[in-house]
């Protein structure tokens, strides 16, 4: 089945050229498109959509909120949310990554790269590229006093799972992982699986913050 894709942007010219884009590849559908916050937060809610390519800076409800609002309301199946920027270092893509958000990519990334992070985030992962989103989280939290989230936390994780998820904050692969592990690659993927299990967190995304805000991987 086609992965089914929402865009949300202020920019006519950008959710055309997306748009035009998404729809020429064969494993892709896009079902709508909402120029403000509040109408996409409507129409995704009508439409649900596997993935909704979601602009930061939008009138009437920016994309953070909006985010915000198709989470808390826990649609049935989950939206995957893509955020998309013309900013590399944004607080606002930062807190969207907390609140469930599947990652972020730049608005002048590559064609084909806009085509993979869709495909990634339809299927469960989280787009993390380590050039911008590693950059990102270690600004922000390298301006913050302590950190958000007591080290304690981190306690329920096995010494395995603990440097697994200290690599996923470095922007492993689950296939790097294992070569630097020298385990299996599903070893990998189970012991993820637990770290995300145990902490309560929906994806790799969230993991990063949180490896972050624990200071278990500070900025540098």
């Amino acid at each position: 089945m086609a992965i089914t894709v929402f865009i949300a942007d202020d920019q006519a010219m950008v959710r055309q050229g997306f748009g035009a884009l998404l729809a020429a590849q064969n494993d892709i559908s896009v079902v709508g498109d909402a120029d403000n916050g509040v109408a996409a937060v409507t129409e995704v809610k009508r439409l649900r959509p596997d993935v909704v390519l979601m602009d930061v800076r939008m009138p009437q409800m920016n994309g953070l909120e909006a985010a915000r609002a198709l989470m808390s309301a826990h649609l049935d199946p989950p939206v995957r949310i893509l955020m998309l920027t013309t900013f590399d270092i944004d607080d606002y893509v930062y807190e969207a990554l907390t609140i469930g958000a599947s990652g972020f990519m730049l608005k002048d990334a590559p064609a084909d790269e806009l085509i993979r992070g869709v495909r990634v985030v339809a299927a469960g992962e989280a787009l993390l590229a380590p050039s911008v989103t590693r950059r990102l989280i270690a600004d922000v939290t390298s301006r913050r006093a302590a950190p958000r989230t007591h080290p304690s936390t981190l306690a329920v994780l096995t010494p395995r799972e603990r440097e697994v998820l200290e690599l996923i904050a470095q922007g492993l692969s689950n296939t790097e992982i294992a070569a630097s592990l020298f385990v299996a690659e599903q070893t990998v993927k189970t012991h993820v699986g637990k770290v995300l299990g145990k902490l309560g967190l929906r994806d790799r995304a969230q993991a990063v913050v949180l490896a972050y805000e624990s200071g278990l991987v500070t900025p540098g």
